[in-house]
């Protein structure tokens, strides 16, 4: 389930999956677009879904001697406000520690 925010009238979606391709968390950011109208009378349904992903943070859970990494993925120039780019990096961080924490329990050895 994504994460909504709304910053100044917009609003933004940080949705989680995992990139087999890459054996890495991705951690998107996307300007969030309304729902469909035909989910209006549905109980609890969200007004608005995740956009097009414009910053992709990829957290490596296979190799602790990977670093995180973001990505830009994004034609058009994109103004991301400093609190929604707070919001996105303790999003990302959040995602780092559960994994240096399942590194940790699996091989103690293997993180310093």
């Amino acid at each position: 389930m994504p994460e909504l925010r709304e910053h100044a009238g917009r609003h933004y979606a940080v949705q989680f999956h995992y990139a087999l391709p890459d054996d890495a968390w991705a951690v998107e950011l996307s300007e969030a677009v309304p729902a469909p109208a035909a989910r209006a009378d549905v109980p609890d349904a969200m007004t608005h879904r995740p956009g097009a992903a414009f910053l992709v943070a990829f957290v490596p859970d296979e190799d602790p001697a990977l670093e995180p990494t973001v990505h830009i993925h994004s034609h058009d120039e994109h103004i991301v406000p400093y609190e929604i780019m707070r919001w996105f990096m303790e999003q990302v961080a959040g995602q780092v520690e559960r994994c240096r924490t399942a590194y940790a329990q699996q091989d103690p050895e293997a993180v310093e």
